[in-house]
């Protein structure tokens, strides 16, 4: 669908201030601070200063969680944020409701009994975010993602993004007929958006524990409509030249 700038100079703000360096000065005041969140249910709420919220907001990490505090600023991460900042980015601990930390192999054993398909949607997430692009949840599409170029203040998404494993191709119960494939195409164009379709791969390694994540392959598709008219011939050009 092309990319689309929203307003006057947003390009230019975007160009000056590239998502790669916001997340970096994320990692390194998370770091410098020692944050950590603390889990709840199938999310991690994570409490930080104002410069940490104006970071987290900057490079669209969480939600802000309204609260009466007025020290401290709360936000609420998605598993597949926390568990990037934790274990990609390495700038976040998380801990448990007995206020101990808990390791890598303890906080994906946690994610994947509450979600089953966490280690697919994580992999997807981050490949994205390994890109920079910015990935927000696409449920109010219809979709796992939306993928956006910079903050979506400056730029509309661009991708409308399906997960799908290739072991149990359609396991979310999407695109396994054309005409399922034929309604998402149409509806990612109504609103201005290209489908993109992440087939992960564990390539028989499981999910036994995070490291097993680096060895999941992802391909990526690109769905379209096919218009007749985009293959026609240019009948304004004689034949032969003449």
């Amino acid at each position: 669908m092309g990319l689309r700038w929203k307003g006057k100079g947003a390009e230019v703000r975007a160009q000056a201030d590239p998502m790669s360096k916001i997340v970096s000065q994320l990692k390194l005041s998370l770091i410098e601070s020692n944050a950590h969140g603390v889990l709840s249910g199938c999310s991690v709420l994570l409490a930080v200063e104002a410069v940490q919220s104006d970071l987290l907001n900057r490079a669209c990490f969480g939600r802000p969680v309204v609260t009466a505090e007025k020290d401290k600023q709360w936000f609420q991460l998605s598993m597949e944020e926390a568990f990037y900042l934790c274990y990609i980015l390495k700038c976040l601990s998380i801990h448990g409701g007995d206020d101990h930390r808990k390791t890598d192999e303890e906080l994906w054993e946690h994610m994947t009994d509450k979600k089953s398909t966490f280690p697919e949607f994580f992999k997807a997430y981050a490949h994205l975010r390994m890109k920079n692009w910015v990935v927000r949840s696409g449920s109010q599409y219809g979709v796992d993602y939306v993928a956006y170029r910079h903050h979506p203040s400056l730029v509309h998404s661009e991708y409308a993004v399906l997960v799908s494993t290739q072991e149990h191709s359609g396991e979310n119960g999407r695109l396994r007929v054309w005409s399922d494939v034929h309604c998402m195409v149409r509806l990612c164009g109504s609103v201005a958006k290209a489908l993109l379709v992440l087939y992960i791969s564990k390539c028989g390694h499981g999910d036994a524990s995070p490291s097993c994540v680096t060895l999941y392959s992802v391909e990526e598709r690109v769905v379209g409509r096919w218009s007749p008219k985009d293959c026609r011939e240019d009948h304004s050009i004689a034949v032969n030249g003449h």
